[in-house]
């Protein structure tokens, strides 16, 4: 879709003198996203939301700032300060803006303005890369990263403390509402500007941050109720199993974590009892015996006591050993240990995450990659866990599987282009469990999917969506009972668990999944690192959202490019064709 945009100052079209196209050389990267952004990319969602007519200069085009920002980001500049200083010292960017440089509150509005046109723009750029041939989809793997918002630790409060803000707030307000009344008469403020020309901008701060802390209290409510929802469904999962155990019935799925010492200890009074029983027994009939003058032969040994039979032994064993693991998880747990519930008063939508560095303000962002590095599905959470988001991140996946696949070249034999390819984890690309589901065809679009042990779950192994390997323990424990030297360590219980357990025990299982850490984080250490994107600038989960979907799509482009595949050459044949 070409446009024929040249750089441009404001809405004057003009060619770039002939010395500035002469500062860079003709194959320099910054040609590429001139050409893509402005000849291959679809901007119609920013320039929808460009305002045009009123008083004041004209607007600057919005391919031209997406242009910048894409280069920006790609060069670890994120500031629009930094930017609009850039774009007067800088070859690269001064020749994106024509010699007419934006100042920074025109591209931190633009920024903040991104909304849904990001999403269109992510899709255009997986489009241009299904069409220089890339997107490999016979493995792909889903994977979270967090990422820090803009905003501080500092900043939480709990519920008490947002309750008391709130309260000082309203105190303080109508205690400076009655002082003024009372020196000054109502409705008199003693330094009254004409009308027209005061500026509403305090009231505004403070309406602001009075809705930021309604905000985070709404939600810190909202998160303990919910919280309160899960604790009961684990008590109730917990008394439930107990019943079982305590009616004599041996249930089928492995104890919950809280009752698991309670369980190991009905087993052991459960043997204890039999084995009394036995003894007892024993007695009972030798007494009988004696009574009746019968001559015993050989043999009849009396059974061993409670204390000294094997199998009590043996449940005596397991008793302290779940007691051990339980102690194990209350003291990691307790190392864990965040401040409680608590709410950010900058930045309401973020949440407290647990990395290995410790916690951090911000985002759980799920990213769903393709063999060769594009990230194809992105979602920016608050959840700092990411086992709810695998069927969601895989439905986003098989619809960017249809979206490359149908903007995929011809195939230059003729054949049939990027068939689906099996599973190479030993299934047939249809279910977690190697079965054909045949309900869903876009599954089909995608070979492997990899996750590891966070997303492991009976409702993920079994749901709809294309083949996959979950990893049921750690990486090492997995790798250790392939080559069979112990075992691996299952979180969970079930029959899907069980099957993926013994799947990633074959050596055909094990070696697909050994793919995911290069396929899964890569990108992340691609944005965090070669990118510096370690820190959101917007607030807010709606426009962080688009900030993190912007970042993903430079790294989409940019990936296009140092894999040799975004050429001029390239861009040139897709123009023609």
């Amino acid at each position: 879709m070409a446009k024929g945009y040249r750089p441009v100052a404001r809405d004057q079209q003009f060619l770039l003198p002939p010395d500035m196209r002469e500062w860079l050389p003709a194959d320099h990267p910054v040609w590429l996203v001139i050409s893509a952004v402005a000849d291959h990319l679809d901007t119609s969602a920013f320039h929808a939301a460009r305002r045009l007519g009123g008083a004041g200069a004209a607007g600057f085009d919005p391919d031209m700032l997406v242009m910048l920002l894409t280069w920006a980001y790609a060069n670890r500049v994120t500031s629009s300060r930094r930017i609009e200083a850039l774009c007067r010292t800088d070859v690269a960017f001064r020749v994106i803006c024509g010699g007419d440089v934006p100042d920074h509150v025109t591209v931190a509005r633009f920024r903040a303005g991104f909304g849904d046109a990001v999403c269109a723009l992510f899709a255009q750029v997986l489009v241009l890369c299904a069409e220089l041939g890339m997107g490999r989809l016979g493995v792909v793997a889903l994977d979270g990263t967090k990422v820090a918002a803009s905003a501080s630790k500092a900043a939480n409060r709990t519920g008490e403390g947002l309750r008391k803000l709130a309260a000082e707030a309203v105190a303080a307000h109508a205690a400076a509402d009655a002082a003024e009344d009372e020196a000054l008469g109502p409705g008199v403020r003693g330094d009254e500007v004409p009308a027209g020309v005061a500026s509403p901008r305090s009231k505004a701060a403070a309406a602001d941050r009075a809705a930021r802390i309604a905000a985070a209290l709404a939600g810190l409510e909202a998160g303990r109720e919910a919280a309160e929802k899960e604790q009961a469904e684990r008590d109730g999962a917990t008394a439930a199993y107990l019943d079982e155990l305590q009616a004599g019935r041996i249930p089928a799925s492995n104890p919950p974590a809280g009752a698991e010492v309670a369980a190991a200890r009905a087993r052991l009074e459960r043997a204890e009892a039999d084995q009394a029983a036995k003894v007892a027994a024993w007695e009972a009939r030798r007494a009988a015996e004696d009574a009746a003058g019968i001559r015993r032969g050989p043999g009849g040994r009396k059974p061993f006591p409670p204390d000294a039979h094997f199998q009590v032994a043996r449940a005596r064993q397991a008793v302290a050993g779940a007691a051990a693991r339980q102690a194990r998880r209350e003291r990691k747990q307790a190392a864990a240990k965040g401040p409680g519930p608590v709410r950010n008063i900058t930045d309401p939508d973020s949440r407290l995450m647990k990395t290995r560095a410790g916690f951090i303000q911000g985002y759980n962002a799920q990213n769903v990659t393709s063999e060769d590095g594009l990230i194809i599905a992105t979602e920016l959470t608050d959840d700092p866990a990411g086992m709810a988001w695998f069927e969601p991140m895989m439905g986003q996946a098989e619809d960017a599987a249809r979206l490359i696949t149908g903007h995929r070249p011809p195939p230059a034999s003729g054949g049939q282009d990027h068939p689906a390819e099996p599973g190479p984890g030993g299934g047939d690309g249809r279910n977690g469990t190697g079965g054909s589901s045949g309900e869903n065809a876009a599954a089909d679009l995608i070979g492997l999917a990899l996750t590891d042990a966070g997303y492991c779950s009976e409702q993920n192994l079994t749901c709809a969506g294309p083949d996959r390997l979950i990893a049921t323990g750690r990486h090492r424990d997995l790798e250790k009972a392939a080559r069979g030297r112990g075992q691996a360590g299952a979180r969970h219980a079930g029959e899907a668990a069980t099957a993926m357990t013994a799947r990633l025990k074959t050596e055909d299982g094990i070696a697909a999944y050994r793919h995911r850490g290069h396929i899964a984080e890569t990108p992340h250490g691609h944005i965090k690192h070669n990118l510096g994107f370690r820190q959101l600038t917007l607030r807010g989960k709606p426009k962080a959202a688009a900030e993190w979907r912007f970042a993903c799509t430079v790294h989409n482009l940019f990936k296009a490019i140092t894999a040799g595949c975004l050429t001029t050459q390239a861009l040139a044949n897709l123009a023609a064709s």
